[in-house]
């Protein structure tokens, strides 16, 4: 699969304008980080109900029972990520902490999956790697999985290694992060193919609307914040 540029361009800058929006909505505080969620519940909400609906009327039921688990769900865990709550039993107020490093890890490791999945893919992919979404290889998708580890690991040997995030954790959110969300990009593409179309929107040129941008997020989310409830937290 050649590199095309032309799709290239529309793609990098795209992504450049969702990752200045993603980043300021991590970064600035909780609240704008609280919109951010709900701005992408409610985008990912509308195109899978939509998508529902068009696979007529008993679908479009079972989409609905589904949307909490698939899509709100994960998006709060995400948030929940980046929130700590402090307390004693004695009785004294909550206090509500917020650290976008957590949130930021998960989706770091998404986007450089996705990056070096599409380089490799494009420059050396040459075996399918499943019918649902020809155009991904297994060159890609093993290169993708590794790169990520690889770069999240270096990242985190030069970051400061507080307590919640040492250099185990970076490499072990890196793999859980970029292999199911992997999965959770076969998983949106299985549904658009169902329902027969190409992307879920047009919200975001050369990238689709909002399920195919954090349809990897929807999948590794959770597995992640497991991962944080057993072993960070």
């Amino acid at each position: 699969m050649a590199l095309n540029k032309a799709v290239f361009r529309v793609r990098a800058l795209t992504a450049v304008v969702f990752g200045g929006v993603m980043l300021a909505g991590l970064f600035t505080g909780l609240y704008p980080f609280i919109v951010l969620s709900l701005i992408i519940i409610a985008g990912c909400l509308y195109e899978f109900l939509k998508i529902g609906r068009r696979m007529g009327k008993k679908r479009s039921y079972l989409y609905g029972l589904l949307a909490p688990i698939y899509i709100v769900l994960p998006v709060l865990l995400l948030l929940d990520l980046g929130i700590q709550v402090t307390g004693n039993r004695e009785g004294n107020a909550a206090n509500i902490l917020y650290s976008p490093l957590l949130p930021f890890a998960v989706i770091l490791s998404i986007w450089i999956n996705d990056t070096m999945a599409y380089f490799v893919g494009s420059l050396i992919g040459k075996t399918p790697f499943s019918k649902i979404s020809p155009k991904k290889t297994w060159e890609g998708t093993i290169g993708g999985i590794l790169l990520c580890i690889g770069i999240m690991g270096s990242i985190g040997s030069f970051v400061p290694a507080p307590k919640p995030l040492a250099l185990q954790h970076w490499i072990a959110i890196a793999a859980l992060a970029s292999i199911f969300g992997t999965v959770g990009d076969l998983l949106e593409s299985k549904i658009k193919r169902m329902a027969g179309i190409k992307d879920s929107g047009t919200f975001m040129p050369g990238h689709g609307g909002f399920l195919d941008r954090f349809d990897s997020l929807l999948i590794a989310t959770p597995f992640v914040w497991l991962y944080v409830i057993l072993f960070i937290r």
